[in-house]
């Protein structure tokens, strides 16, 4: 904090000293966050065993029964068996995701207090000849609306990262496991889906770092001028104080226009293309259906693995 325009001197997307940094505040819960992480190892089957029993349910007992194989009451039976084997693991997992999300949630919320605390404390040691130089407003927001983007990141950003890692390798191989040529058929997009992001990443880091910027500029000038309106108004400043201050809220509504453009382009992008996944998976597995060389469950656990 040495200096407030420290804040515009933006480094590279990510900073593994910086990020060392940031881990430093969850060591004291570091308890608290593999409680959090266990039940990820739980949570990836329960959430995969849903398109596989719905697989289990039509090869098992609706084909069967529609082609006069199974007798209707062993059907239904066999139905109603697969129906609470599918609520159990659904009221599991939302068990299990509620108390790691209740503990990290938790977690969060101490990592922000630690900071604020720490962040307040240095503030109270630097200087008077920091505070002749730096604005009020910025100081602010690096207590305030800094921490709170940190708390994403403790809270949630953290497990959700290693949830969705363990969930896709989980689903990938049970995909390469059914069918490995259908696998593939699915997978084929995923090149054009890491090819959106990569643009989507560079364009979304832009305009968030501006917008941080430009709060931290809207929040210097009104802490300034707010508290120095006697001032302001015994020069006879009004009218240019609304013309700066009217540039700086327009820098701040460009920057998240732009945000807004790239996730306008980037969800419709990344919705078509799973569309397309399973387009492909639905039409390579309907002709092998057709030619009797796959099993219908088969395919419609494919198509929800794919979603």
């Amino acid at each position: 904090m040495s200096d407030f325009r420290e804040e515009e001197a933006l480094g590279k997307a990510y900073d593994a000293r910086l990020a060392r940094r940031l881990m430093v505040y969850l060591r004291p819960y570091k308890w608290l966050v593999l409680c959090a992480l266990i039940p990820t190892l739980l949570v990836a089957p329960l959430e995969a065993a849903g398109p596989y029993l719905f697989k289990i349910a039509t090869d098992s007992n609706i084909v069967p029964v529609m082609r006069k194989q199974l007798a209707l009451d062993l059907g239904l039976h066999g139905l109603a068996l697969i129906t609470l084997a599918y609520l159990g693991a659904l009221l599991m997992s939302f068990a299990l995701q509620y108390v790691q999300m209740r503990v990290m949630q938790s977690v969060g919320q101490k990592t922000m207090y630690d900071m604020r605390t720490q962040i307040f404390g240095h503030l109270q040691r630097l200087p008077m000849s920091f505070y002749d130089r730096s604005p009020v407003g910025r100081l602010v927001t690096r207590v305030t609306t800094d921490v709170d983007a940190l708390n994403d990141l403790f809270a949630t950003g953290i497990v959700a990262m290693i949830n969705d890692a363990f969930l896709l390798v989980f689903f990938v191989v049970i995909l390469f496991w059914m069918d490995w040529r259908l696998a593939l058929a699915s997978l084929c997009v995923l090149p054009m889906i890491l090819g959106a992001t990569w643009l989507f990443r560079g364009k979304t880091r832009d305009g968030n770092r501006r917008i941080r910027t430009a709060i931290a500029r809207i929040n210097a000038f009104l802490n300034e001028h707010i508290m120095g309106m006697t001032v302001v108004q015994l020069f006879n400043r009004e009218r240019k104080s609304r013309e700066e201050f009217t540039k700086l809220n327009r820098l701040h509504m460009e920057a998240y226009k732009d945000v807004i453009f790239a996730f306008a382009l980037f969800y419709p992008a990344v919705e078509f293309f799973s569309i397309l996944a399973i387009a492909l998976v639905f039409w390579r597995g309907g002709i092998r259906s057709i030619d009797h060389t796959l099993q219908i469950g088969t395919l419609i656990a494919f198509m929800q693995y794919a979603q």
